[in-house]
């Protein structure tokens, strides 16, 4: 996929109704009611509030609510990710994963599976989910029968849930041509950042008080 030159600018600040601002301050960045968001997705989520807040409240779920672990979780969203060429799902997640434990090395082989890695069997049949969906747009039989030896059914639909949206909004991240956001050290799909550094950990939104500053935007 082509990267893409912006085709939705961010509302300008004389048009900001107090509904955008509510899309600018669901997760809780400082200052954001009167100075918006320093993620580009959810300012340019800002162009349509009723849209924007329940697109916050849906994708608060997957992020921060998941009956998937953490680390299922991240690699469901890197697998995805590089299925997709989402540069700016891949960036995030890159530092959320390691923050979550995961390794370089594993992320590497999330990007190359079936090539590499040391998976269990639930790990790679997620990975397989995520392929199958994207792929065949349904979960192979023999993928849920082994997912289902140890998720629950709350776990299955988050699952399936959680590839689509994820997919979903890297479609629209993609077709909006929304950037990595200015000032970040975009980390590539071969995990080499534009300064040349090692990529670090990285917060979700709440989890640690430097959550903001660690993103480097």
């Amino acid at each position: 996929m082509t990267e893409i030159a912006p085709r939705i600018p961010y509302p300008p600040k004389s048009e900001w109704t107090d509904e955008t601002r509510e899309v600018f301050s669901f997760w809780g960045e400082p200052n954001s009611w009167e100075e918006g968001s320093k993620t580009n997705v959810i300012t340019m989520m800002g162009n349509h509030p009723p849209l924007g807040k329940v697109f916050n409240i849906w994708g608060k779920h997957f992020l921060m609510a998941n009956t998937l672990n953490t680390r299922q979780l991240e690699i469901v969203i890197l697998r995805v990710s590089w299925r997709v060429n989402s540069a700016y799902e891949w960036h995030n997640h890159v530092g959320y994963a390691m923050n979550a434990g995961i390794t370089l090395e594993e992320i590497a082989a999330i990007r190359d599976f079936p090539d590499g890695g040391s998976w269990t069997e639930e790990e790679a049949a997620t990975m397989r989910a995520c392929d199958d969906l994207i792929d065949d747009n349904v979960i192979s039989d023999a993928t849920w029968a082994t997912l289902t030896k140890t998720l629950d059914k709350r776990q299955m639909m988050d699952l399936t849930f959680t590839i689509g949206h994820y997919v979903m909004t890297s479609w629209a991240l993609a077709s909006f041509g929304v950037p990595i956001e200015g000032g970040a050290d975009a980390v590539g799909f071969d995990l080499k950042t534009s300064s040349g550094r090692i990529p670090g950990k990285t917060y979700k939104p709440g989890e640690h008080e430097e959550w903001v500053e660690t993103r480097g935007y």
